[in-house]
């Protein structure tokens, strides 16, 4: 493996937590990019190379649902986690359903960066 740090795209509409996984994920050695709709989203992953998508599933042009789908056919060997404060046993329900490979609910940032590690371990990340 090379020491490329993984480049994850975090998208939520919430600045505040944006930014705190932006800070929090950078003291792991990840570098995070920040999308704040499902537009932004799009565009950023069809212009920039990532290794693992973070998605909320409440954003205000669209659902993290469909977004993960999307992204899952446009780069189908990206994983999407699902950070959300929609906690409930249906909601994990439909974000595996709509190609998630993790979900986390919010306030868990342990759980979350459990996660990413777990995605990431046997990775070569691509960007940079």
């Amino acid at each position: 493996m090379t020491n490329v740090p993984c480049r994850i795209l975090c998208v939520d509409d919430h600045h505040d937590t944006s930014e705190m996984l932006k800070l929090l994920l950078a003291q792991e050695n990840y570098e995070v990019v920040t999308a704040n709709s499902l537009e932004e989203a799009i565009s950023l992953s069809q212009s920039v190379q990532f290794d693992l998508y973070v998605l909320d599933k409440r954003l205000p042009d669209g659902s993290g649902l469909e977004l993960c789908q999307t992204l899952n056919q446009s780069t189908p060997n990206v994983p999407c986690i699902f950070y959300t404060g929609d906690a409930y046993d249906i909601h994990r329900v439909q974000a595996l359903a709509a190609g998630a490979d993790a979900f986390v609910a919010k306030p868990d940032i342990d759980g979350l960066i459990k996660a990413v590690h777990d995605l990431l371990v046997k990775t070569e990340c691509k960007s940079a």
